[in-house]
């Protein structure tokens, strides 16, 4: 720095400026000068104060730290595009918190210290941790809704009413419709009785006709294997049609998952949104300041 006694802090700060190195950290904002008079008992001097304001480059923090920071915040939000059903969507997310905590640890050194407050983008990077911390607890509570609800009793009316008729419409995501089809089989069993009375009641009508006596009609193999066969074709069909289409309970309850998944998506992109503008406005005005 140059400072030369006549000139005023403007020319000194543009002296300054032109002969000022540094490592690239820091930038020389502003130059004051205070003259004050030193009043002793001897007598009185006179003597000059020079007040020199550093101010941080905020380049270097872009560029190594924020702009990281908001790619892993990104990939985090897009993976809510993940379908929880199919793809192990916690595990990715773990993963992106392991390689963040990774990355901080690694930065840890660009990090700026202070005594006494707390920098800005300290507390940038907790609530970006705090954020994904809270989508893996979110992805934790849907996996556990559709892939644990064939186990759940029935969805209390209230619920149903609350997630499937407002909170379905708030998310733009209309109420599937109830699945008419139904499975038409014979009842072997009904054919079996049904068949036994006509067998009794032929009998029964052969006395009136003829003098013969009854006679019990030869057992068919055939016909018996016949009926066990159509009795283990229609239970695989039963488990068929239970495994694909599920119980109505079990699909009500993958549905309250996915209306509450995009729910907590959209107030995920919301609260990303006005914090990161929130930050911004603080950081802007500080540095204007």
């Amino acid at each position: 720095m140059r400072m030369i006694q006549g000139l005023t802090s403007e020319e000194i700060l543009k002296e300054s400026q032109d002969v000022l190195q540094t490592n690239g950290e820091w930038e020389l904002a502003g130059i004051s000068v205070a003259p004050s008079t030193l009043t002793l008992d001897e007598g009185g001097y006179s003597e000059i104060k020079y007040y020199i304001i550093l101010r941080r480059r905020p380049v270097l923090y872009v560029v190594n730290l924020l702009i990281p920071s908001c790619f892993l915040i990104t990939v985090d939000l897009f993976s809510f595009l993940l379908p929880p059903q199919t793809v192990d969507r916690s595990s990715f997310k773990m993963t992106l918190i392991l390689g963040y905590t990774v990355f901080l640890l690694i930065m840890n050194d660009l990090l700026p210290v202070t005594g006494e407050t707390t920098p800005l983008i300290n507390v940038f990077f907790s609530i970006s941790l705090a954020l994904m911390v809270a989508s893996l607890l979110e992805t934790v509570l849907i996996t556990n809704i559709q892939c644990s609800s064939s186990q759940y009793n029935a969805v209390p009316r209230w619920l149903s009413v609350l997630v499937l008729r407002y909170l379905a419409v708030v998310v733009f995501l209309p109420r599937k419709k109830k699945n008419n089809q139904i499975t038409v089989f014979l009842n072997p069993s009904l054919i079996a009785k049904n068949f036994s009375n006509t067998d009794i009641s032929a009998i029964q009508l052969q006395p009136v006709f003829g003098d013969t006596p009854p006679v019990n009609p030869p057992p068919e193999p055939a016909l018996d294997e016949l009926r066990k066969l159509s009795r283990d074709l229609l239970a695989i069909r039963l488990q068929v049609d239970k495994h694909f289409q599920g119980s109505e309970t079990s699909q009500e309850w993958q549905m309250i998952g996915i209306v509450i998944d995009r729910l907590l998506f959209g107030l995920y992109i919301v609260f990303i949104a006005v914090s990161f503008i929130t930050i911004i406005c603080l950081w802007s005005n500080h540095y204007a300041a």
